[in-house]
């Protein structure tokens, strides 16, 4: 198991130097941190030969190329520009040297959830073709909401069966809010997890946060200061041999993007040593 930085993390909070995000701001960290993979979330208006180089002069692997896709429609003609996202996407985790994509597979609330996994995984399986062919990995993640077409193991497995090629970025906070154990999902996906995320979530007032699949309602927290049981997570994912990247998620304000990665990283490499 390694970590990878998550320039996500970085660009909600508007991470930018002289007007454009500092990619090489980021890497920095990394290389303090002893973090070797960085997760690229779209190209935040990069050239994609920039990003390939910027990683490479600081030694950081590209290990994940993660966009959103226009998938959620009924007919394959209203998923047409959605599937050729995905090829755009291919075309740009090939030209960073990343080896695999995720899809963001986000739900819609006048969709019923698993109206809008049936309508996801047909067009998954129009766009495998393309990762394929091109030699990626094609991946989705755990989402959360009550609205999510993937949260639960059942849920994506039901899509891994469908979709030849398809595998797994494990998110082990948005599982959480699906009402099953992050650990215990884990091992029942583990086969096919090729990728991860961790992240945290405190649990709000009805009022506030963001509902999740079993009713309760969450609002993002820093790792380790939440409720995801990371330590029974890293267990059952040694126990697998797991030897992906896990990427530091973070959707808070309270910390700086930097200061909120680099704690995240000092707790998750104590937990792994403590293995």
């Amino acid at each position: 198991m390694k970590l990878a930085i998550m320039s996500y993390t970085f660009s909600r909070q508007g991470w930018k130097k002289n007007g454009r995000f500092d990619l090489e701001g980021m890497c920095r960290l990394a290389n303090e941190l002893k973090i070797t993979g960085a997760d690229i979330v779209t190209t935040h208006g990069l050239p994609p030969s920039e990003i390939k180089r910027v990683l490479a002069d600081y030694g950081i692997a590209p290990a994940c190329y993660t966009f959103g896709v226009a998938l959620n429609f009924a007919t394959t003609a209203e998923r047409i520009a959605g599937v050729d996202s995905v090829k755009a996407g291919v075309d740009i985790a090939v030209e960073i040297g990343a080896p695999l994509i995720m899809a963001i597979t986000g739900g819609e609330p006048e969709i019923p959830r698993d109206v809008s996994r049936r309508q996801y995984i047909r067009g998954l399986q129009e766009s495998a073709a393309f990762a394929r062919q091109a030699g990626i990995v094609m991946t989705i993640e755990n989402f959360p909401g009550a609205d999510s077409p993937f949260v639960v193991s059942s849920d994506v497995l039901e899509a891994i069966r469908e979709v030849p090629g398809l595998k797994l970025t494990y998110d082990n906070g948005n599982v959480l809010l699906g009402g099953e154990d992050p650990a215990v999902s884990f091992k029942r996906c583990a086969a096919h997890v090729v990728h991860a995320h961790f992240k945290d979530w405190v649990l709000v007032e009805p009022d506030k946060g963001r509902e999740g699949l079993d009713g309760r309602r969450y609002e993002s927290a820093l790792i380790g200061e939440g409720i995801v049981p990371h330590r029974a997570c890293l267990a059952a994912m040694k126990q697998a041999d797991y030897k992906g990247y896990i990427d530091i998620e973070y959707e808070n304000n309270k910390y700086p993007p930097d200061e909120a990665t680099r704690q995240a990283a000092h707790y998750l490499h104590d937990l792994m040593r403590a293995l």
